[in-house]
């Protein structure tokens, strides 16, 4: 499906040119697609530690706080498929219906980022934080992104049907607070696949999505399996170092400052004799492992 009854969209080509740091896959529309393997290991990692690795690249506006969890225990994961938003004006949105339609677009402008959703897609977008008004999406459109990506959605704005989201297991998501309104008669869709400013941070099309209790994190995915190493090594150490202090091995002071050799050889001691029993991938110790020169 082609984008370009919006007029901010980016084409495959854009997009490219605006991601030269990944060299890896890519989807049809340009996105990159990080692998499965590393969302799925990104699951374990915290804002804090995403956003440190992000912040000593340079990426200093990031990460967004002050959402409602529509699930507060679960957590978001995924690539972005970003949507702009706009106060509506008249002569725009009737151009671009038209041009949708012509594009073989399906029911109001809301649903058609949806229509472009993949599995493990996370649809961000930006809808200027509004509430009375602001809802793009309620129970129903929910269970169509859910059926589209598997995932929740991050939505500067609110949503409606609240009752109905929660009682749709997985859907964990991040908005604005709810309103029983509906935002389509006041609004209207500026871009599909753009760069998009949810609050204080910047989200590309093709960015890992992390959510969690505390907040969003927008992982360039140039630097998404860098995080997931750094916070696999950081738990390794943690686990090791917690389980020495409690066995009297090493002190408080010792373990909670820069290790000596002596403490970086037994830790890669007990990495090698553990790889089967931590909740790292054991390909991901191995890595570890090979990288260190004790």
């Amino acid at each position: 499906m082609t984008t370009k009854f919006c007029p901010l969209s980016m084409t495959a080509e854009e997009l490219i040119d605006y991601t030269p740091d990944w060299t890896g896959e890519r989807f049809n529309d340009g996105r990159p697609k990080v692998a499965d393997d590393i969302l799925q290991r990104m699951r374990k990692v915290t804002t804090t530690e995403a956003w440190g690795v992000l912040r000593g690249q340079g990426y200093e506006w990031a990460f967004e706080g002050g959402w409602m969890s529509t699930h507060p225990d679960g957590v978001l994961v995924g690539r972005a498929l970003t949507a702009m938003y706009m106060p509506r004006r008249p002569v725009m949105r009737r151009v671009m219906d038209a041009r949708g339609e012509a594009a073989g677009c399906i029911g109001d402008q809301i649903s058609w980022p949806i229509d472009m959703l993949v599995q493990g897609d996370v649809y961000v977008a930006d809808v200027f934080g509004k509430i009375v008004q602001g809802p793009v999406i309620g129970d129903n459109l929910a269970v169509a992104i859910m059926t589209k990506s598997g995932n929740g959605v991050v939505h500067d704005a609110a949503v409606r049907d609240l009752d109905g989201i929660r009682a749709l297991e997985g859907f964990c998501s991040f908005v604005r607070g709810t309103h029983p309104s509906f935002a389509s008669p006041t609004i209207m869709l500026s871009g599909v696949n753009c760069p998009v400013r949810i609050g204080a941070a910047t989200c590309m099309p093709g960015d890992v999505v992390l959510g969690r209790h505390d907040g969003v994190v927008f992982i360039p995915p140039h630097l998404a399996e860098q995080v997931v190493k750094t916070s696999e090594l950081v738990r390794l150490r943690d686990q090791f170092g917690q389980l020495r202090i409690t066995e009297s091995v090493y002190t408080s002071g010792q373990i909670d400052r820069r290790w000596t050799d002596d403490i970086e050889i037994d830790f890669s001691g007990w990495l090698d004799a553990h790889q089967d029993d931590l909740s790292v991938p054991r390909a991901a110790i191995q890595d570890l492992l090979k990288e260190r020169t004790w």
